[in-house]
């Protein structure tokens, strides 16, 4: 009798992980993950039409569909959120916005959709970056034009007293930094450290952004 015990104990605890093993794969909310991170647009407007998938789910940290789909480069997931009425507004736990990835991914169609959708172009992540600071890092020339039509303050000074100009100086990008400098960039500006643009493209051997700062 004590064996039969011990052998029902065992297929209800076999049972019970089944379920719950069940419950996780019909879980909307993963399968809706799942369905952006393989770029499955079918999929997730038929979790979100027919199995309640929130169209603002979030991954464990804490991006939304909306975010996983434009720092994958999946635009038609992207749009398709948008569509729906998907938050602009939801940040990762580091604090990145949907602007930013946008941002830093140089997909000015996007980050137009976004700014419409009133996405704020003065958040800060937690590093207090923001999307101008994403975009002038990775030499996003088009997206900082819009970024400032915006209303972003061209000399706006980030952590360490950094301005995009610098960003772009530092990491090489000329034609960024060409285009700061022709829409009235302030060249003569230093850094924490007393550093200008100039000094920042020498320090890190950008000898093409240096010039153009040399001879604006």
């Amino acid at each position: 009798m004590k064996l039969v015990n011990t052998f029902l104990i065992f297929l209800m605890a076999l049972l019970f992980c089944g379920a719950t093993a069940a419950q996780q794969v019909d879980n909307p909310h993963q399968q809706s993950l799942a369905a952006v991170r393989a770029g499955n647009l079918a999929k997730l407007r038929d979790l979100l039409d027919n199995h309640g998938a929130n169209l603002n789910s979030r991954n464990r940290i804490g991006e939304s569909l909306l975010m996983m789909s434009i720092k994958a480069g999946k635009q038609d997931i992207a749009n398709y959120l948008l569509d729906r009425g998907a938050r602009v507004d939801i940040a990762s736990t580091a604090n990145v916005t949907p602007l930013m990835a946008a941002a830093f991914n140089g997909d000015l169609g996007m980050v137009e959709r976004l700014l419409e959708r009133g996405a704020d172009v003065h958040a800060v992540d937690r590093l207090k970056k923001t999307a101008m600071v994403y975009a002038a890092g990775e030499g996003r020339t088009e997206v900082v034009a819009r970024l400032l039509k915006a209303g972003v303050d061209i000399n706006a000074r980030y952590p360490n007293d950094l301005t995009a100009l610098m960003w772009a100086a530092g990491q090489g990008h000329t034609a960024t930094v060409k285009f700061l400098l022709g829409a009235g960039a302030d060249a003569a500006l230093a850094d924490n450290r007393g550093k200008t643009a100039l000094e920042i493209a020498d320090e890190a051997g950008h000898l093409d952004a240096k010039i153009s700062l040399t001879n604006p």
